[in-house]
């Protein structure tokens, strides 16, 4: 009995025993369940790598920031799909699609080097907002050297990160390829990457990059790896015609300025005296040229001297005024040779010039009126595809498809209407010559002519056509042509000025027979031939 009663006692002591360490056991794994996640996700949550971006944003120099952390970070995935985030463990040399319109070739020799022989490597890509490097370069600026790139430059209006593994990657033999998918069709493209210097400042460079273009896509092979985009633009010339071109205009904006002066002067000095309508519409467009030019070259200067940028957006706003001003005019001055040479006789308009200068100028002022509300001005560089580029800032339209529209697609309307006036002008005149009978004077009358035409070419903004013209084979002469006809617009302006002004006294004196002649009233238009 008593053997029986201990055994039991040993047995319950033990049952007992057992189930208290049960108990502690228990409670330490609850413990260490409880504890192990909050610290993992405290460690992933600052070395995830689709997290760094977000992270350096309020740093002051953000390419830096994400340079040095993403080489120490959690190539981990997000759980959700991040569009801007792709990641791929590599082992061998191959080309990863990361379906976010960017095809990229590995190299055997970078795998080589990132994974320090190993075989394996992790391939970071990481679709960065261009704004980050356009606040960083603004900080880390030389005067007078912008090297900020707007959002009308980089193709996508992204900047992609590559990164592979965590050793830098750099003069590779075997370069690495990163193929642009080109969903804009641009024909224009040059591969750079952010080179960042020992101080931290960024620049953009072409070095060790080179571009082609594969299926209308362009493709970079660089030595290195870094971010790198595509800059878009129209073909700007090398830098050894950027300083030749950059004089004509600075030259001719300077002769335009002063003759369109002496000509608004000439007008205010004869005032008394009753002038032509189209006297005083020529010399309304010559008043937005002078405004034109001189805006031109103030944003210019500011852009290269100074760095505020509320200034700037005033200036950029003040140089697209005064161009569809200018622009306005030259279309007037086709409407109102349309009523000289279509309509012709007896015409009665009201208040005319005074209806003609409120669209010349208030068009102008309603469009930059909206375009300032949605702040759309600011700094705008020109790059070449040099490694020490050449850069030429403007105050100028920082959005891409506000300058399409407002500029060039109202230049594409005013030169389709003024050329098609200017055909009908060509016609009207072959008519008059070939119903005249006076073989004497038809080589006088043919120069007549021929300087009328060239005359009314310049008022109708026929140089601006040019602009069209700058790209493909003949661009660079093109360019140059229209750089130096354009800046030197205001100078021609006032030779045509000053031919009217000989042609009107001279007429006071005898008439010319069988030409056209233009007779303004301040109450009617008409046109005479004789």
């Amino acid at each position: 009995m008593v053997p029986a009663f201990i055994e039991w006692l040993t047995e319950g002591a033990h049952t007992r025993e057992t189930e208290h360490s049960k108990r502690e056991m228990r409670g330490f794994c609850c413990v260490v369940l409880w504890i192990f996640p909050i610290f993992s996700s405290t460690i992933e949550t600052s070395e995830r790598c689709y997290k760094v971006p977000e992270n350096c944003q309020m740093e002051k120099n953000v390419p830096l920031c994400i340079e040095d952390r993403m080489r120490n970070c959690s190539s981990k995935a997000p759980r959700i799909n991040d569009p801007k985030y792709f990641s791929r463990q590599i082992s061998s040399e191959e080309t990863v699609n990361t379906e976010r319109g960017y095809v990229i070739h590995i190299s055997g020799e970078a795998l080589q080097r990132s994974s320090n022989g190993r075989g394996d490597a992790d391939l970071i890509v990481s679709l960065l907002n261009e704004t980050f490097f356009r606040v960083s370069s603004s900080l880390n600026t030389k005067k007078g050297k912008d090297s900020n790139k707007p959002d009308t430059i980089l193709h996508g209006q992204t900047v992609l990160g590559v990164w592979l593994g965590k050793n830098e990657v750099q003069n590779l033999s075997q370069p690495v390829q990163l193929r642009f998918i080109n969903t804009n069709q641009s024909k224009n493209g040059t591969c750079v990457y952010w080179h960042l210097d020992k101080n931290g400042k960024g620049t953009w460079r072409t070095d060790g990059c080179n571009t082609t273009i594969a299926r209308e896509d362009f493709v970079c092979s660089c030595n290195h790896l870094s971010f790198f985009a595509v800059l878009i633009n129209p073909e700007i010339p090398a830098a050894s015609h950027i300083v030749p071109l950059n004089y004509i205009s600075y030259i001719g904006s300077a002769l335009s300025i002063a003759f369109t002066a002496l000509m608004i002067a000439i007008f205010v000095c004869q005032r008394r005296k009753q002038y032509d309508h189209s006297v005083v519409i020529h010399v309304q467009l010559s008043g937005s040229l002078f405004l034109l030019h001189i805006s031109f070259l103030c944003s210019v200067w500011f852009s290269g001297h100074r760095e505020n940028d509320s200034v700037c957006q005033a200036l950029g706003l003040l140089l697209h005024w005064c161009l569809l001003a200018t622009f306005t005019w030259t279309a007037i001055e086709g409407f109102h040779l349309y009523l000289l040479v279509v309509r012709v006789f007896n015409i009665y308009i009201k208040r005319y010039l005074l209806k003609l200068s409120l669209v010349g100028w208030g068009v102008p002022t309603i469009t930059v009126i909206i375009c300032g509300v949605t702040k759309v001005y600011g700094k705008y560089t020109f790059y070449t595809g040099e490694e020490n580029s050449t850069i030429t800032p403007l105050c100028w339209i920082s959005t891409q498809i506000v300058s399409y529209i407002t500029v060039n697609g109202y230049l594409g309307l005013v030169m389709l209407f003024n050329m098609v006036m200017l055909g009908v002008l060509l016609v009207k005149m072959h008519k008059l010559r070939s119903q005249t009978l006076q073989i004497k004077d038809h080589q006088r009358r043919a120069w007549k002519e021929w300087v009328s035409l060239l005359g009314l070419s310049c008022v109708l903004g026929v140089p601006w056509v040019l602009a069209f013209s700058t790209h493909g084979p003949l661009s660079l002469p093109a360019l140059y042509v229209f750089t130096i006809l354009n800046s030197l617009q205001g100078l021609f302006i006032f030779l045509w000025f000053l031919t009217l002004m000989c042609q009107a006294r001279k007429e006071e004196h005898s008439s010319s027979k069988g030409t056209i002649q233009v007779s303004f009233n301040s109450n009617d238009e008409t046109v005479n031939t004789r």
